[in-house]
């Protein structure tokens, strides 16, 4: 083969691959991948209970909706992939943060409890003190409030709303915290 053929050849070859690499397509297959593991990692609750890794699964995720924009789309299916890669990082660690939700929830529903009990205790034990009468009403209200608060909770903690209720149990136990 002559050096000029030769030399046309390469130069083909090297126009078509700078024209190929040039006209690349968007990740259509991976965006709709990323968006579909968001979705996934929505209905199983990661914002609420792995909040912090949902939301780098949505930084990378609007990462890649604006390489798109950009028409930079090496960089949009990079980001996408991270997007999937985070967003089922996020949906796989829900279990998990539900359990210690739970235990959480279970362990503040206790000390209300026994913080209510406690109260309880306090008022009959100074039922005949006089000087325990004017701050009766105010620890009954107390007591009263609270069992009340108390019973919401446990309905969505028996219907499964363990972040919910935990956040309100934390707000319920404030009254009887001793440290």
């Amino acid at each position: 083969m002559s050096k000029r053929v030769y030399f046309v050849l390469v130069v083909m070859v090297a126009m078509s691959f700078v024209m190929f690499s040039g006209c690349s397509k968007p990740p259509t297959q991976e965006m709709t991948a990323a968006e579909k593991a968001m979705e996934d990692a929505k209905q199983k609750e990661a914002p609420a209970y792995v909040p912090d890794l949902f939301a780098k699964a949505e930084s990378s995720f609007n990462q890649a909706k604006d390489f798109v924009s950009a028409k930079k789309y090496k960089e949009a299916k990079q980001a996408a992939l991270d997007t999937q890669t985070f967003a089922n990082q996020a949906a796989a660690g829900v279990e998990a943060a539900k359990n210690t939700v739970k235990a959480e929830a279970e362990q503040n529903a206790q000390d209300v409890q026994k913080g209510v009990d406690d109260l309880k205790a306090l008022v009959a034990a100074n039922a005949k003190n006089k000087k325990f009468t004017a701050v009766r009403e105010e620890v009954q209200a107390v007591i009263t409030k609270t069992e009340t608060d108390f019973a919401a909770v446990k309905e969505k903690l028996q219907s499964g709303k363990m972040k919910e209720a935990n956040d309100e149990l934390k707000k319920v136990k404030f009254p009887f915290k001793t440290n």
